[in-house]
C-alpha cells in the first residue's frame, strides 16, 4: 500500500485499490463468514465499491462522489486519515514471519506447523491487554470517523449493533482471533479482569500500547489505562453477546480456518499467535470501512 507522510494513505481510491484480493489475511477473514454470512465480499477496487454502497450506475455521478470522497479523506480536519492511521498501527507491526512474503509463495493452503518455531505465545495478561487496546482503537476509529468525542462510549456501544459487511467481519476476527482462541469462551470476562489487575508498567510494555498511546486519550499512562479499562468495560457485554449470538467457539473457528490453513488444533495460543503476526485485518478491513463511510457522506454532499 502507498503510504504518504506520517504512514497515511495518500489517497482514500489508492488505499482502497491496493488492498489485497488474497493472501493470510483474506482467508482469515473469509472463515469467519458463517458469523456474516455474505456480508463481507472484500471489495478491493474503489469503483466497484461506490457503485455498491450508492447503488448508482451513473457514471458523471460516480465521478463527482469520487472527487468528493478524496476531497474529504484529503482534509486532515475530518479525521477519515486518523481513523485509517489508528486501524493500521494497531496490527502487529514485527509481522515477524513476513506475511507478504510467505502469502506470495502460497496458493490455496497457508502451512502453520513449519512456522511454529518462529512464535511465541502471549501469556493471558498480554493477550487481553491487546485486546483491550485493540476494542479501544476500534471506538477511537469510530469516533473519528464520525467526528464526535473520542470518550463517547454510549454511542460507540450502540453503533455495535448496527455494525455490517466489513465492521462486522472486524468485530467477528477481534472476538475469534483475540478473545475466543487465545484465552477461552469467558474471554471477555477473564479480560476484564486482567486488565483491572494489569499495572501500569505492564501497559506500558505492551507493544501495541506503545504505537496506539498518542491516539489514547490521558495525560500519562496511568490515565490512559483508565480510559482502555473503561471503553473494554463499556463493551464487554456487547462482546459476550456477540460470541454467544454467532456460535463463536474455538472449535468453530478451527474447523472454518482448517478450510484454508493447515493447523493444529492442540495448539490454540500458537494458533493465534500465528494470526496475530501474519494477518493485518484491522487496518485490510478498517480501510474498506473508512472508504465506505466517506462514500455515504460524499453522496449527500455533491
Amino acid at each position: 500500500m502507498f503510504f504518504g507522510s506520517d504512514d497515511k494513505p495518500a489517497s482514500i481510491v489508492e488505499a482502497v485499490n491496493e488492498l489485497p484480493d488474497s493472501g493470510i489475511t483474506v482467508y482469515a477473514l473469509k472463515a469467519l463468514d458463517f458469523v456474516v454470512p455474505g456480508e463481507w465480499n472484500n471489495p478491493t477496487d474503489f469503483d466497484t465499491l461506490m457503485r455498491e454502497v450508492t447503488g448508482e450506475d451513473d457514471d458523471d455521478f460516480l465521478e463527482e462522489v469520487k472527487a468528493k470522497a478524496e476531497e474529504l479523506y484529503a482534509d486532515e480536519e475530518t479525521g477519515y486519515q486518523t481513523a485509517v492511521s489508528i486501524f493500521k498501527i494497531v496490527d502487529n507491526a514485527d509481522m515477524a514471519l513476513g506475511a507478504a512474503a510467505m502469502a506470495d509463495k502460497l496458493a490455496d493452503s497457508v502451512g502453520f506447523l513449519s512456522f511454529m518455531k518462529d512464535i511465541t505465545p502471549k501469556a493471558d495478561t498480554v493477550q487481553s491487554i491487546d485486546l483491550a487496546i485493540k476494542i479501544t482503537a476500534e471506538l477511537l476509529a469510530f469516533t473519528k470517523i464520525n467526528g464526535i468525542p473520542g470518550d463517547s462510549f454510549g454511542e460507540f456501544v450502540d453503533s455495535l449493533a448496527n455494525y455490517s459487511g466489513e465492521a462486522k467481519i472486524r468485530m467477528a476476527a477481534i472476538v475469534a482471533f483475540d478473545g475466543v482462541l487465545p484465552l477461552g469462551p469467558d474471554f471477555a470476562e477473564m479480560a476484564l479482569n486482567k486488565i483491572q489487575e494489569a499495572s501500569v508498567d505492564q501497559v506500558e510494555e505492551s507493544s501495541v500500547f506503545q504505537k496506539v498511546a498518542d491516539y489514547i486519550p490521558g495525560g500519562g499512562v496511568s490515565e490512559k489505562l483508565g480510559f482502555i479499562r473503561e471503553s473494554f468495560g463499556h463493551t464487554k457485554d456487547w462482546l459476550s453477546s456477540f460470541q454467544e449470538e454467532n456460535n463463536i467457539t474455538r472449535e468453530s473457528i478451527l474447523e472454518k480456518l482448517s478450510e484454508y490453513i493447515s493447523l493444529a488444533d492442540d495448539k490454540l495460543d500458537y494458533v493465534s499467535a500465528f494470526l496475530d503476526a501474519s494477518t493485518n485485518y484491522f487496518e485490510h478491513t478498517g480501510t474498506q470501512t473508512v472508504a465506505s463511510r466517506l462514500i455515504e457522506r460524499a453522496v449527500n454532499e455533491v
